[in-house]
């Protein structure tokens, strides 16, 4: 039987997609799953619409059922910060809340500030998030202006790279445990700082031991049909 005619895939195994901006993790699906021709595709862990980078597709009903695994992994993202502007989605998609001088800084009080945020932590979960709320997602309500209690979670950090890139802008690379929001590490970094802030760019580098550079680029995506099952890999974990 062609893969055209299959309604289920040959195989079981990974897709490693590098997501491009302005789409979310669910677009990729959904295209992913048409060219596949099969609705078994789980994920590793979301990326918001703003983000890049490495998204694991689990392709089949074998892969799917490991997807616990996969979303409990470790990651690595690297990351840009604007300070003097908080946004309500601490993110460059949402809208300015809030401003707020910029003191001087140095490198030396920006790795002080982050050495704060080092280890476990416990850190808030941003208003537009997937998380959800008896059902609903936070992000959903948060269109809504519906009220929310401001909900947390205990994550650990390792910052293995900071840099000031400009007297108004930080760059970062992280490497967390699953559950980490990379935009309230920048909220939280940017108020010990002594100011406000926001991320304006996301990506994400590695999940476990699965690197970005080895995936496949997420703009290519439509129409490639069979083309894109040859990407499809082994379980390697």
């Amino acid at each position: 039987m062609s893969l055209k005619a299959s309604a289920e895939p040959q195989k079981s195994g990974l897709l490693l997609l590098d997501k491009p901006a302005d789409f979310s993790s669910h677009d990729i699906i959904a295209v992913s799953r048409r060219e596949l021709k099969t609705k078994k595709i789980g994920h590793s862990g979301t990326l918001d619409p703003m983000a890049t980078g490495l998204l694991i597709l689990l392709v089949g009903r074998e892969a799917t059922r490991r997807q616990d695994a996969f979303l409990k992994l470790p990651k690595t993202y690297s990351a840009r910060l604007k300070l003097g502007e908080e946004t309500d989605s601490w993110d460059a998609y949402g809208s300015v809340i809030r401003q707020a001088p910029v003191p001087p800084l140095t490198q030396e009080l920006l790795e002080r500030a982050a050495q704060k945020l080092t280890g476990r932590i416990t850190q808030p979960i941003p208003f537009f998030s997937a998380k959800r709320i008896n059902g609903s997602h936070m992000y959903d309500l948060a269109r809504k202006g519906a009220p929310m209690e401001r909900r947390y979670n205990e994550v650990t950090v390792q910052w293995t790279h900071l840099a000031l890139t400009a007297p108004d802008e930080a760059a970062f690379t992280v490497h967390c445990s699953c559950g980490t929001y990379v935009r309230s590490l920048g909220y939280l970094l940017a108020q010990e700082l002594g100011t406000a802030g926001h991320l304006t760019a996301l990506r994400r580098l590695q999940i476990g031991p699965f690197d970005v550079q080895n995936a496949f680029d997420g703009n290519r995506l439509k129409g490639i049909g069979s083309a894109l099952y040859e990407r499809v890999e082994p379980i390697r974990l």
